[in-house]
């Protein structure tokens, strides 16, 4: 269970951060977020239907079809987005608040000092990742100067 961002996660992001740049109510076409945003085109077709499902972004089909936020990006959290997309936060599921799995080898939680670790690094990721916006994410991209640390 431990692991990074994946690149379905990674590519997810760069997708709605690309949306969240659009005028409201204007559709993009996945070939050119795709292209824009270099992505396999086929994956994040796989991806727009993950995030259509969550209720992130909502799409037409046909001529003068696309993809849209479905909801202000203010409104969108980061988290939200990888949570979607990738799955719980935690390193280890004993640590996790939402997939929570207890340890086989564990007897008691409170004195495993790997559990109590991993649930700060949870704790950590969950306080950045959901206090950032999508809207945060698309000023990053203008003024790199916001990258300052925001907690």
């Amino acid at each position: 269970m431990a692991r990074m961002l994946t690149n379905k996660g990674k590519y997810g992001l760069k997708a709605m951060v690309h949306l969240a740049g659009l005028e409201p109510g204007r559709l993009a076409l996945v070939s050119d977020v795709a292209h824009l945003n270099e992505v396999p085109k086929k994956f994040l077709d796989t991806i727009f239907a993950e995030l259509r499902n969550a209720g992130f972004v909502r799409s037409k089909k046909g001529r003068g079809g696309g993809y849209m936020l479905a909801r202000p990006a203010h409104e969108i959290t980061v988290g939200q987005i990888v949570r979607a997309l990738d799955g719980p936060l935690a390193p280890i599921r004993c640590a996790s608040e939402n997939y929570y799995q207890r340890c086989d080898d564990c007897e008691d939680e409170s004195r495993c000092a790997v559990h109590l670790v991993m649930a700060e690094v949870r704790n950590a990721i969950a306080r950045t990742l959901d206090t950032r916006t999508l809207a945060e994410m698309r000023a990053m991209a203008i003024e790199p100067a916001s990258l300052m640390y925001h907690i």
